[in-house]
């Protein structure tokens, strides 16, 4: 996310806080310089520190952040992630928005790094979806790379992929001429991407060159005899991405299959929330 953007955002968010002004700081709290620590209060990875940073210094610039550590690393419980120096009424107003960045793409990162974890031994890879929250979704998918993970595309411009309700439209008796149609209208580099059901409608769309072929919602067995098809078939290369009802406690089953992808809408629309905490220190 470029920096103009991600200052609109936080500036957005800091409204919405403040309304027309912080009225317990203000009417509570003296000209004083204080001294203040992020703490982590769970075991996890860490995403968000430099936006954390940013909603301190848009209230003030002589606010002073020193990150201990870095996004991407792995932190305990009760370890100190940053220093914090500068008036009080400002480290105080800006609390409580900085911490909701920091907590929400640190959960991110933190649930995307268990999937990443379990699937190491296997050759596929862990990818995000577009179910994320408006506005958030360059800072979300920052998130899922901090965990270790990949993005999936990052819009409707990037990519095509059509999915069950484009179907509905462009039946499957006319997705050949449709595929056709797309191939000559796209630019140069932008990959196709089909939904199928069944391992039939598999079979068919393999023959019309795409790029990558969805499994969604299939089980297990039949995600295994999609893979075992594909490899049997040399005409072109396709790869393979699972998605639909993919937890913790099937990935690794899934994973087993030998398929490329693996797309998780729980990375960004479940991940529960890490637990920090700022704390005045003198």
């Amino acid at each position: 996310m470029n920096n103009k953007k991600l200052q609109y955002i936080i500036k957005l968010a800091l409204r919405e806080d403040i309304g027309k002004k912080d009225i317990t700081t203000e009417t509570l709290i003296g000209d004083i310089k204080v001294k203040a620590v992020i703490i982590s209060k769970d075991e996890g990875i860490i995403a968000g520190l430099k936006i954390a940073k940013s909603v301190f210094r848009q209230l003030s610039k002589k606010t002073g952040f020193k990150a201990l550590v870095k996004d991407g690393d792995r932190v305990h419980k009760n370890q100190i992630l940053a220093n914090i120096t500068g008036q009080a009424k400002n480290i105080l107003t800006a609390e409580r928005t900085a911490l909701n960045f920091l907590n929400h793409l640190s959960g991110i990162a933190t649930l995307t790094s268990k999937y990443v974890e379990k699937v190491k031994p296997y050759r596929c890879k862990i990818l995000d979806t577009r179910k994320t929250t408006p506005l958030l979704r360059e800072l979300e998918k920052y998130a899922v790379r901090m965990g270790g993970g990949h993005n999936h595309r990052k819009g409707l411009y990037d990519m095509v992929l059509m999915k069950d309700n484009h179907l509905r439209i462009v039946s499957y008796c006319e997705i050949k001429e449709a595929i056709n149609s797309v191939k000559k209208r796209i630019p140069k580099g932008f990959k196709i991407e089909v939904e199928v059901n069944t391992l039939e409608e598999l079979k068919k769309i393999y023959n019309y060159g795409v790029d990558i072929i969805m499994l969604d919602n299939m089980s297990t067995a039949n995600i295994k005899k999609a893979v075992d098809w594909v490899k049997m078939h040399t005409a072109h290369k396709t790869i393979l991405e699972a998605s639909g009802g993919i937890n913790l406690s099937n990935i690794i089953e899934i994973a087993k299959t030998g398929v490329d992808l693996i797309s998780i809408g729980e990375l960004t629309h479940s991940a529960p929330a890490f637990d920090t905490s700022l704390e005045i220190i003198s």
